[in-house]
């Protein structure tokens, strides 16, 4: 397989907080960790079948450049759009192509 690393995608990470009950992610205040060059590919697309909540989701492939460390708790942005990481992303440090692939899970447009 040949990837082309020709789409642009974002790393944005956010601050844990804590108050009295809960810990959770700060995402007004997040920070972009990383820019640059991915290969995106589609992965799956399902919908909701309750027909009271009318939703579609897609999943994608990004495929990214070894120097890039997205963590499994971090969001993506790509062509305007937020996308939760799902699961921790996998490195492949063996071989000419040296790379990241993070699967990507968000609402369809």
């Amino acid at each position: 397989m040949l990837l082309s690393f020709d789409d642009q995608l974002e790393i944005w990470r956010a601050p844990i907080v804590e108050d009295g009950y809960t810990r959770r992610r700060d995402w007004d205040n997040a920070t972009r960790i990383w820019a640059g060059p991915a290969s995106v590919q589609p992965y799956r697309a399902f919908e909701d079948r309750d027909p009271s909540n009318e939703s579609a989701s897609t999943m994608l492939l990004a495929y990214l450049p070894v120097s890039a460390e997205p963590d499994s708790a971090d969001r993506v942005r790509y062509q305007g759009r937020w996308y939760e990481v799902l699961s921790e992303p996998q490195r492949w440090d063996r071989g000419a192509l040296r790379h990241v692939v993070v699967r990507m899970w968000g609402a369809a447009a």
